[in-house]
């Protein structure tokens, strides 16, 4: 089955495919009067392109469990935190575009974490809420509905195959300002630490970025990675989000329940949007 669904991935590399589902992806200003959800994120949720395939972030599936009158549009960010995301300029471009009834669902974590890094470093019970309330704030102010998801957990694995979790107190700080501020939030953290705890070890590799030398023409040297999702592990976390979201507009109840969507239900396009 990984075979067939790798096969059917190495067709996307010529150009981008479109789902049975419908997923392709939402045009800035080509939305008519649909409903937008709008994704801010960082590169665990980010649409990837043509030359990534099959690398593939959950902002980029989550068309797939929304009705086609729902519009996504994606602005997560490789390598974004909630404090450089803003200081970008991304949150300003967002929310130019929301409109009243709109969704923001917001998704920051792992590079807040990063002390080393002063651009990108939150701390999280100081600074990550500042910033994160700068989302909500700004949403509201446009009467538009803001949520917030935990980090998706990582692939992290002791040597006894017992799982751990990775993102320390940035999600229990979501938590809290969901709480304090009356935010829907997507306990993101929880269900796929769950996920991956009922996985195990090597089943989670076909969810990770794990690629074996010669397996896929953009990584012909193979990659091993614990962060980032191919297709398949996109496409679940995404299920997880959409599942966990009663507040996102549009979701598609067949597609919540379909255990068989094949990966190549996704876009890739030429480049990646946010970057270019």
């Amino acid at each position: 089955m990984v075979l067939d669904r790798r096969t059917l991935l190495r067709a996307a590399l010529g150009g981008a495919v479109v789902s049975a589902y419908g997923t392709e992806p939402a045009l800035a200003g080509g939305r008519g009067n649909r409903r937008t959800v709008f994704v801010a994120g960082d590169s665990t949720a980010a649409t990837y392109a043509t030359a990534d395939v099959p690398r593939a972030g959950w902002g980029q599936a989550l068309p797939v469990f929304l009705r086609p009158d729902i519009a996504v549009e994606n602005a997560a960010l490789s390598g974004a935190s909630s404090k450089s995301f803003a200081d970008l300029g991304r949150l300003d471009l967002i929310l130019a575009a929301i409109r009243p009834g709109d969704v923001l669902l917001i998704s920051f974590g792992h590079n807040d974490e990063k002390a080393e890094d002063p651009a990108r470093y939150t701390e999280p019970w100081t600074t990550f809420q500042d910033y994160l309330r700068l989302y909500l704030d700004g949403a509201r102010a446009r009467r538009a509905r803001p949520i917030l998801v935990t980090p998706v957990e990582r692939r992290r694995f002791r040597t006894d195959g017992t799982p751990y979790l990775s993102h320390g107190e940035y999600p229990d700080s979501m938590r809290a300002l969901a709480e304090a501020t009356r935010t829907p939030l997507i306990d993101l953290t929880a269900r796929s630490f769950a996920l991956w705890s009922e996985l195990g070890p090597e089943p989670t590799k076909d969810y990770f970025l794990w690629l074996d030398p010669g397996e896929m023409p953009n990584y012909p040297d193979g990659v091993a990675d614990n962060t980032h999702f191919q297709a398949h592990g996109a496409i679940e976390v995404a299920r997880l989000v959409a599942a966990a979201g009663a507040g996102i507009p549009g979701r598609d109840r067949r597609a919540l329940h379909d255990p068989s969507i094949p990966d190549d239900v996704l876009a890739w396009p030429p480049t990646r949007p946010a970057e270019s």
